[in-house]
């Protein structure tokens, strides 16, 4: 990797929620050396709140707002080609287009330079009791872990720098860490933090301008996905279950803070200020309609958007159990593929738009009929054959708030999570069973989550295999579109199974009558491959290309 320059500071603006206090201002032009900076502990205070800005802050990211990391699995295609997306899909990470493998790799380590910089300084700065310098350094320690997390469970052992280095140091050629270093340094940095950082925002004066903050408790979630990505199949082929026993305890600890609790409605989950399910959040403050990814990258025009260049795919939507529990593949669930859309588990209508769906004051209109005589047909208001419609017969509804339309003032909040109480608990329940089985514990713990939803508790009796495969179920409704599915399909060596199966959508037909026939279809067009290569991201040629060959290339690239 190449080395990280210092550049003289010009401070950023932060998120108001990861503030202090509002950023010094100074005249165009007019910098300052670090030594100037440390000397006063306001200004280093806020060289210590830039950090945060290096953050993954939004689910509509990848080379703003141009795709989401859903489409990489799943969940949903992209229905036009998309720079950022289709190398993903296609398993091309070397393309330059492929955001998520070439800028990741460089913000990420940005962040890890900016906590080097403040740990190497802080006992330089003349503190008063107004500053808690404890607290900031916790806070890089934090910062610095979540960073090398986020470059671990892409390329695997990276390149660990602890260090700032000068801009005057002579480029060098540095050797990647294993796994196991990388993973060890990660633990080291946040067993420290969660020694020095308060256990939760609400240890804060004002817990919702805080909800960005490091915390004890986001410490301990983060180190629990830590410790899952070292006890799942991709880093622990012997299935050592000790290393599964270590993630349970870390989820464990967080549960027995009895600080958290579910938010008792699933819908609100993204929507809500503040809630005892945010473990660490990246408040948004209420967005506007136009020049969002949820305006120009969610909604199709029909609904005023600009464009809709992701669809659902029924993938996903069949992961969906009945409202008794069952999933629509057993015979005694009571699913109807004529009537697929009734008596579905109440997380379906809170997460997807379907033909028929209620929405911004009419129903959705995804059907089509079936060809005339001389071959035309006929569209629904918001299905046709261009891009900038479904491929599916499917919207995402669970990150466009109703309240984002067009024509309206109304602005939606929405929030990025980093951890919530739901997936401490899946966590638990995941890493106990791989430890121990399904025990009692386990069963609760999945349960609270189910029962929050408004669905049955697990049937009674299921083997170790069955409770996994249920665990994995959850994990994908639950947190559908969030972030999550694709780093579990990895860790789970789950890629071909999952990944590179049929994509599939739903053909809806009008029929004569104004009913309507439903026909599961693949999309050959939108299949994605997966090869083993890709359970991990290749370091970025560009970077590659700067050293002399001590920075080893991942296998296959």
């Amino acid at each position: 990797m190449k080395t990280i320059k210092l550049l003289l500071l010009c401070i950023s603006i932060l998120c108001a929620s990861a503030c202090k206090k509002d950023f010094l201002q100074r005249d165009v032009g007019v910098q300052m050396t670090l030594d100037e900076v440390f000397a006063n502990p306001l200004q280093a205070s806020r060289y210590a709140d830039n950090t945060y800005t290096f953050s993954l802050n939004d689910y509509g990211r990848l080379n703003g707002y141009k795709g989401m990391v859903s489409e990489f699995t799943d969940e949903s295609i992209t229905n036009a080609i998309q720079a950022e997306i289709t190398p993903m899909n296609q398993g091309n990470f070397l393309d330059p287009g492929a955001t998520d493998v070439t800028s990741i790799y460089t913000q990420m380590y940005k962040g890890i330079r900016n906590a080097n910089v403040v740990l190497a300084n802080l006992d330089k700065t003349p503190w008063t009791s107004e500053y808690n310098a404890n607290y900031i350094r916790g806070e890089q320690l934090y910062l610095r872990a979540y960073f090398y997390s986020e470059l671990i469970k892409r390329y695997g052992g990276v390149v660990l720098l602890t260090e700032p280095q000068s801009f005057t140091e002579a480029a060098s050629d540095p050797e990647r860490s294993s796994f196991d270093e990388t993973l060890a340094r990660i633990l080291s940095d946040l067993d420290e933090a969660i020694t020095l950082l308060p256990q939760t925002n609400n240890d804060w004066p004002n817990p919702a301008a805080q909800a960005n903050r490091a915390t004890g408790a986001a410490a301990l979630a983060l180190k629990t996905r830590m410790l899952m990505l070292a006890a799942s199949p991709l880093w622990n082929t012997s299935n050592d279950v000790s290393r599964w026993q270590k993630a349970a305890d870390a989820a464990r600890a967080i549960m027995n803070m009895n600080r958290f609790s579910l938010e008792p409605s699933y819908a609100n989950v993204l929507q809500v200020s503040t809630s005892n399910e945010y473990i660490r959040i990246w408040p948004r403050a209420p967005r506007s309609y136009i020049g969002t990814y949820i305006s120009d990258f969610l909604v199709p025009t029909s609904y005023g958007g600009a464009q809709s260049n992701m669809s659902v795919t029924q993938n996903h939507v069949n992961l969906y159990e009945m409202n008794n529990g069952k999933p629509i593949t057993d015979p005694a669930s009571g699913y109807d593929p004529q009537k697929p859309y009734t008596n579905r588990d109440p997380r379906f209508y809170v997460n997807i738009l379907y033909n028929g769906a209620t929405w911004q004051g009419r129903a959705v209109q995804t059907w089509q009929t079936a060809p005339n005589s001389s071959g035309s047909v006929t569209y629904g208001t918001d299905i046709n054959a261009s891009s900038t419609f479904t491929k599916t017969s499917y919207y995402l509804k669970r990150l466009w708030p109703e309240t984002a339309k067009a024509g309206s003032t109304a602005s939606a909040l929405l929030n990025f999570v980093f951890y919530r109480y739901a997936e401490v608990l899946l966590n638990f329940a995941e890493s106990q069973n791989e430890a121990t089985g399904p025990g009692t514990e386990v069963y609760n713990a999945v349960d609270a989550v189910r029962l929050r939803a408004g669905m049955p508790k697990l049937p009674e009796g299921l083997s170790q295999a069955q409770m996994r495969d249920r665990i994995r179920n959850e994990r994908a409704v639950e947190f559908a579109f969030e972030d999550m599915r694709w780093w579990d399909i990895l860790r789970w060596k789950k890629g071909p199974e999952i990944v590179a199966q049929p994509m599939k959508a739903i053909l809806v037909v009008k029929n004569a009558d104004g009913s309507f026939t439903y026909t599961q279809t693949d999309l050959p067009a939108y299949q994605k491959v997966f090869t083993d290569r890709m359970y991990l991201y290749p370091i970025p040629q560009n970077e590659m290309n700067k050293t002399a060959g001590k920075l080893q290339q991942n296998p296959g690239w």
